[in-house]
């Protein structure tokens, strides 16, 4: 660290410290925040720095675009909602996607807020940059399907209005196209209401006073002539309302010379002009105060705004050096909102869906990674919970955001996981998924003349089994054909000849720990050409996972047993140091990207061979690192490094990470351990 650094931190440190032990009301602090971030933010000192890459080793993957489809991937598709909604969920929504004069001045012809997004590169490993829309592309929104075509999927997954922001400069709007044809268009008939984005514009998009675009100018004339102006929104049948109010929200109250008198302001005009009551919101993207000391109703949070979480920003690798960003754990975002207490003053809850504003701040942005749809749907569920609590008679949850393209909080489908987050809020609203105890075999089919030996092991075990098997593409059809000749009710999954087993594995449990299932058996047809004893070790393998006087035992087990993960054939549990091979790399690759302490590699194991019992949800880890296809080496015979090879070495560590245990299946059988020494079918690393 510098010295120069050094000092800007320990002075920043004294004045945080001064600051808060001094005595004042939360607002008098909201606003001298403020107000000091404005005029002194270069005294903020920079956080940590990442690792540097080793340029000794290849990158864990190539340059080149985010865009394929990652584990976890959701097509569109129909489902059900309840008849009553157990809340509203009210989704942020931002209109910067067409262009106005305004940014063609100072941005450039043309520009929008795609502008940002496809401008964007990955600045460390793992990150997922530039994020490219899906099914509704880049949209213009001067054109009113958009907005049709919005709602529509908004209604089909459960969000049950828009909150848009709204421009306002001393009489001057901007942006505003897109709801004034929401107003004229009856069709356009999902409910609205507006937030006002009452910050200056800045060149840094932070709303701070240095290098201005437009500013704000309060006056009381300029409060009248606010609530005049959006009256008419207010006043539309489909404006969203509270208790029969219409609600208006306040990005940053404490940026309003007299916020309480602003209110009171309002409120008047709104009673004299037929208006009636209004309900006045204020989000917590700044400011903490009881919102009835300023005159609102309500307040709104905002994560990840108003939170102070531990930088990780050390742990990765960067890929750009001169990085100044900061990275932090979207998952302990998630922990902390929802393990906070109930405030003293009403508010209602919100959850954000992720965020990156690296498209708006090249090479300096601040980056929540490890940011879930499977996270996000529990972190809804428990808002909705809450809201129901907080406000019973008519309960909202916001979300942070429908579409901040730039800012990586967005619902809308995306290239890499399609409408993986909107699936994830019609989860949220429904009753959770019941389990479904009925075994599932997964098996990868390679060599189609082993299936007979699978199938047979399978059918001797005595269980009552649902059959899902992968295959590449170029064995499709002799799978195909030797299942219908085995008389075999199967799926069949076809994929692309990479990964190995591993990859169409993953893909396939993802969908099975949606559906809510309890135990999978992972076979494959495993033959290891370059080995003289592969047979061997397969029908080891399939003897120890499957032979019925144990096979009966371990799926009860795992009935009985509900933090049970990982089961594997007993002596194929090997330490991971004797058997790194080429794989070290990839797996401190995979440990950050899963967002996993460094492991203590001493008392790591893997199952060799991977074959095994699991619980889908011992995965869940691995599963929502949403790897996709291009992780993955081009298939070319290789014996190990590949990233496949690592991830084997890495399922019993995902199992223990999500709280699971991993037994052998002798012991689950009421057998003798036995343990061959040296393991015959791997030579030890070194």
């Amino acid at each position: 660290m510098s010295s120069r650094h050094f000092a800007k931190r320990c002075l920043f440190t004294l004045l945080r410290t001064g600051f808060r032990l001094v005595p004042m009301p939360a607002a008098s602090r909201d606003r001298l925040r403020q107000r000091f971030l404005d005029r002194h933010a270069d005294l903020v000192p920079a956080g940590p720095r990442g690792q540097l890459a080793d340029t000794a080793r290849a990158e864990r993957r190539p340059r080149t675009h985010s865009a394929g489809r990652a584990i976890g991937y959701r097509a569109r598709q129909p489902g059900s909602l309840p008849a009553v909604l157990p809340a509203t969920v009210v989704a942020f929504y931002l209109p910067q996607f067409h262009p106005i004069s305004q940014n063609d001045a100072w941005w450039g012809a043309g520009f929008t807020e795609w502008h940002n997004v496809t401008r964007a590169l990955p600045q460390f490993e793992g990150h997922a940059q530039p994020r490219l829309p899906g099914e509704l592309g880049f949209y213009d929104l001067r054109l009113p399907d958009v907005m049709r075509r919005q709602m529509q999927l908004a209604r089909e997954y459960g969000i049950g209005a828009f909150c848009s922001y709204f421009y306002w400069f001393a009489g001057q709007t901007l942006l505003e196209q897109p709801l004034q044809q929401w107003l004229a268009d009856p069709t356009l008939d999902l409910p609205l209401c507006l937030c006002w984005a009452n910050e200056n514009w800045s060149r840094r998009w932070d709303g701070r006073a240095d290098d201005l675009l437009i500013g704000q100018q309060h006056s009381p004339a300029d409060d009248l002539a606010f609530i005049e102006h959006v009256s008419r929104y207010l006043l539309d049948p489909r404006y969203l309302r509270v208790d029969g109010k219409p609600l208006l929200l306040v990005y940053r109250p404490g940026l309003l010379p007299d916020p309480k008198t602003t209110i009171a302001r309002w409120r008047a005009w709104c009673r004299e002009n037929g208006v009636g009551e209004i309900k006045l919101c204020y989000v917590q993207s700044f400011d903490r105060v009881d919102p009835r000391a300023i005159g609102f109703d309500a307040a709104v949070e905002f994560p990840p705004n108003n939170t102070t979480l531990a930088p990780i920003t050390a742990c990765q690798q960067l890929l750009n050096p001169d990085f100044r960003g900061d990275i932090h754990d979207w998952r302990e975002l998630a922990r902390q909102a929802m393990a906070q207490p109930d405030p003293a003053y009403p508010r209602y809850p919100g959850v954000n869906s992720g965020w990156d504003n690296e498209p708006r701040r090249s090479g300096n942005g601040r980056v929540f990674a490890h940011a879930s749809p499977r996270g996000y749907r529990d972190w809804l569920r428990h808002a909705v919970t809450t809201a129901q609590r907080r406000f019973p008679t008519q309960p909202l949850v916001f979300v942070n955001a429908w579409n901040e393209w730039a800012e990586g909080a967005v619902l809308e489908p995306d290239a890499r996981l399609g409408h993986a987050w909107l699936q994830a809020t019609r989860d949220a609203l429904n009753p959770a998924a019941t389990a479904n105890t009925r075994p599932c075999a997964v098996l990868h089919i390679w060599y189609p003349d082993l299936l007979d030996e699978l199938v047979a092991s399978l059918r001797a075990s005595g269980i009552d089994w649902r059959v899902v098997i992968t295959t590449a593409t170029e064995r499709e059809q002799r799978v195909r054909e030797r299942v219908a000749q085995l008389g075999l009710d199967a799926e069949i999954e076809v994929f692309e000849n990479r990964g190995r087993d591993i990859l169409p594995f993953l893909h396939v449990a993802n969908r099975l720990l949606d559906e809510g299932v309890t135990t999978v058996l992972k076979l494959h047809s495993k033959r290891s050409t370059h080995r003289e004893d592969g047979e061997t070790w397969r029908r080891e393998l399939l003897d120890k996972l499957l032979a019925p006087e144990r096979a009966t035992r371990i799926l009860a087990a795992f009935h009985d047993n509900h933090s049970l993960g990982l089961v594997h054939a007993e002596g194929h549990l090997q330490p991971v140091e004797h058997y790194w091979g080429a794989n070290q790399g990839n797996f401190d690759y995979l440990t950050r990207r899963l967002g996993f302490p460094p492991p203590e590699v001493s008392h790591d194991s893997f199952v060799a061979g991977s074959m095994f019992w699991l619980r889908p949800a011992a995965l869940r880890s691995l599963l929502d690192a949403h790897l996709g296809i291009e992780d993955f080496e081009v298939e070319a015979g290789q014996f190990d490094g590949t990233l496949a090879h690592a991830i084997e070495r890495i399922f019993c560590l995902s199992a223990a990470a999500d709280g699971f245990t991993t037994a052998s299946a002798a012991l689950m059988s009421g057998l003798p351990e036995t343990r061959s020494q040296p393991y015959p079918y791997a030579q030890r690393s070194g």
